[in-house]
């Protein structure tokens, strides 16, 4: 017979998540059911925010339709030479492991099929030069570096469904496009995974790359990793979500290529016998990020970038979609708060009368946004999405619903404490 302290933690677990439905637009359903209406509503969501960056550019109009907004609230044109960029590179970044299942015959695998010819002509229109939604990847200034590398890392997330139904042509451009970029110098911080991850996308796409940047990256990030599964941003600490947004995801994707190429090279092997350390460290910040959702799906607004909403979780999405969490973590349980936070965000305000994402965290909030932040920054917000590269069937989307740790703790139920790790 269960102890009245068991049978009450539990009481107590299921009381607080029934008080916190309402708020965080969850119910637990011990049917399993609840994952397929999850899995629905996170590719509604998904598909109603990057519809009009694919519609636009497949129809050659996103720079005459799409809203310049800065932080001062104005639509006045500011970024307005980088901001289309932003949205292709992040948008596709997110959208990319879906669109890897490829087309089938369910609603969504239409649905998928549909998005995926959007995606092909808005590519094929991004990098004609003939064409009036054209974007550098190497003007102007610094930032086409950032967005080059966020589309880099989507062509490798999304490769066999995207990158061969683009013509030749197309093709060749986006190669030359991505070794222009090479004229931008990064920063000594999370920047330096941009250029190394652009390296590692054209190994993976010609069979060549320039070694020293990926070289660089990885090894100051080694330099710059502070414990308990956090890198410096730089050699310094920052409180923040660029764990998160950049390096965690994108160090493991440079040093996986790497380990995929290492009987080629002994510099490729050197930089992919890492991949082990690193993805030991994303499943630690991973769980670390999992404590940070709060019962109600909330969660702190730290740091710089916050405008990029539940792009924050994208470590924590990137361990799910490649079966990279920690024992102690429910992939159920990851998916119902990950649910729950992009349904806190997800509000009116999120979007304009058009549809475009609106600057904010938490609805329009333009005050909360960095001089660097315009519209097209906001699509970071996508990287949250990745499970979706998930099929149906997978235990992510197909087991029934749990409660997350803050909810069991706060709850009453007698969790296992937290520990560091030790590399």
């Amino acid at each position: 017979m269960k102890s009245r302290f068991v049978l009450a933690a539990a009481a107590a677990v299921v009381a607080c998540v029934l008080s916190v439905e309402s708020a965080a637009g969850v119910t637990l359903d011990r049917g399993g059911r609840r994952g397929a209406a999850d899995r629905g509503y996170w590719v509604e969501t998904m598909v109603r925010i990057v519809r009009p960056v694919y519609e636009n550019l497949a129809q050659g109009t996103l720079r005459k339709n799409m809203p310049v907004e800065v932080n001062d609230g104005s639509n006045e044109g500011k970024r307005a030479d980088v901001t289309h960029l932003e949205a292709l590179g992040r948008s596709f970044n997110g959208i990319a492991p879906w669109l890897a299942l490829g087309a089938d015959d369910t609603p969504e695998g239409r649905l998928r099929g549909e998005i995926t010819d959007l995606v092909v002509r808005a590519i094929t229109n991004a990098v004609d030069p003939a064409s009036p939604d054209y974007m550098p990847f190497d003007r102007p200034g610094a930032q086409p570096l950032v967005d080059a590398a966020f589309f880099a890392e989507g062509l490798l997330r999304s490769k066999d469904a995207v990158w061969p139904r683009l013509d030749a042509t197309t093709q060749q451009r986006i190669v030359d496009e991505l070794r222009r970029s090479r004229r931008i110098k990064p920063y000594e911080s999370n920047w330096l995974l941009f250029s190394a991850m652009i390296e590692a996308a054209l190994l993976e796409l010609t069979g060549e790359c320039e070694m020293r940047p990926v070289e660089y990256a990885v090894d100051r990030h080694m330099e710059w990793y502070k414990g308990d599964g956090w890198y410096g941003d730089g050699p310094s600490f920052h409180l923040d979500y660029y764990n998160s947004y950049v390096i965690q995801p994108m160090l493991l994707d440079v040093v996986a290529v790497m380990r995929d190429h290492a009987s080629e090279s002994e510099a490729y092997a050197a930089c992919g016998a890492l991949y082990d350390k690193v993805a030991r460290r994303l499943s630690r910040f991973a769980a670390q990020q999992e404590m940070l959702i709060s019962p109600e799906g909330s969660y702190p607004m730290l740091g710089r970038s916050s405008g990029y909403r539940y792009g924050a979780f994208h470590a924590l999405s990137q361990a799910s979609l490649l079966h990279m969490l920690p024992g102690e973590l429910s992939p159920a349980a990851v998916r119902s708060a990950l649910t729950a936070v992009i349904r806190r965000q997800t509000v009116r305000e999120t979007f304009d009368r058009e549809g475009w994402l609106t600057l904010g965290f938490c609805g329009h909030q333009p005050r909360v946004a960095e001089s660097y932040v315009s519209t097209g920054s906001a699509y970071l917000c996508t990287f949250v999405f990745l499970p979706l590269g998930l099929p149906a069937d997978d235990p992510f989307w197909a087991a029934p619903a749990e409660a997350w740790t803050s909810q069991r703790v706060w709850g009453g139920e007698d969790v296992m404490r937290d520990a560091a790790i030790g590399d």
